[in-house]
């Protein structure tokens, strides 16, 4: 009886530690859903016309769910539909992948202190980081008893998982949804407004956001609408380094 007693006593901070990691976990998720709930909306259609590319070229259905697993990569996938009917080119599609989502590399360098810590979870951030992801992550004022691994970790998957459930909606359906999707695309661009305003607001002042507009605004009229997203993303790193001592002064003085 004594030893009975006894392994309860042991076990019980086991327990009690495994619940405590639980109700960590479900914290965050609860705190991270809401936050993709626009992206729910974006994505789920922006996949089901996805699939139904994929259908319109003959794909079947497995073919759209498998890509938007494994590649999760937005427009990229669109391109790599029209590879798989090309001639077999890897060196093209290589680089063509860097070039679509060379900003990739700008959000990793973004992310760094704040995938810092996550453990074995980091590497399932790295893969599932897209636009949106990053947005929110970077962005979110996440609560300080909400773990923030953990956050990051479902905003990632969840994202992962509207798009995948678009894609297979769109390839399985194909052929017996129509519907005019045109404009569809500024689902994200909208999106995008509205984070960027959020933030807006929530800053005293405003010297990075008036740097990066201002320097986006330049690489536009310098290099045009097609290739200016890279040189600004370069300027903009490159100006925000050297001055990000001054502006983190000039935002605690406020």
């Amino acid at each position: 009886m004594n030893k009975n007693k006894e392994s309860l006593h042991l076990s019980s901070p086991a327990i009690n530690t495994h619940m405590n990691k639980r109700s960590q976990i479900w914290a965050a998720f609860r705190s991270a859903f809401p936050y993709t709930i626009p992206i729910f909306a974006g994505f789920l259609f922006l996949g089901i016309a996805y699939g139904i590319f994929m259908h319109s070229l003959g794909f079947s259905a497995i073919y759209p769910i498998i890509m938007s697993f494994m590649i999760f990569a937005g427009s990229m996938e669109f391109v790599a539909a029209n590879f798989l009917l090309g001639a077999f080119n890897p060196m093209n599609a290589l680089f063509l992948t860097l070039m679509v989502n060379a900003r990739h590399l700008f959000y990793g360098i973004s992310m760094l202190d704040k995938y810092r810590g996550t453990g074995k979870k980091k590497l399932y951030l790295i893969f599932g980081m897209c636009d949106e992801s990053f947005s929110i992550n970077y962005t979110a004022n996440v609560p300080a008893n909400v773990d923030k691994g953990w956050f990051m970790f479902f905003v990632t998957l969840l994202n992962h998982l509207y798009w995948v459930a678009g894609a297979a909606i769109g390839g399985i359906f194909g052929s017996y949804v129509k519907f005019n999707t045109e404009g569809l695309d500024f689902v994200m661009t909208a999106l995008f407004i509205v984070i960027f305003i959020e933030q807006w607001m929530k800053e005293k002042k405003h010297y990075s956001a008036l740097t990066g507009l201002g320097l986006s605004v330049a690489s536009l009229i310098l290099f045009g609408g097609n290739q200016f997203i890279i040189p600004a993303m370069l300027a903009i790193l490159g100006v925000l380094t050297v001055l990000r001592k001054p502006l983190e002064k000039a935002e605690v003085s406020v």
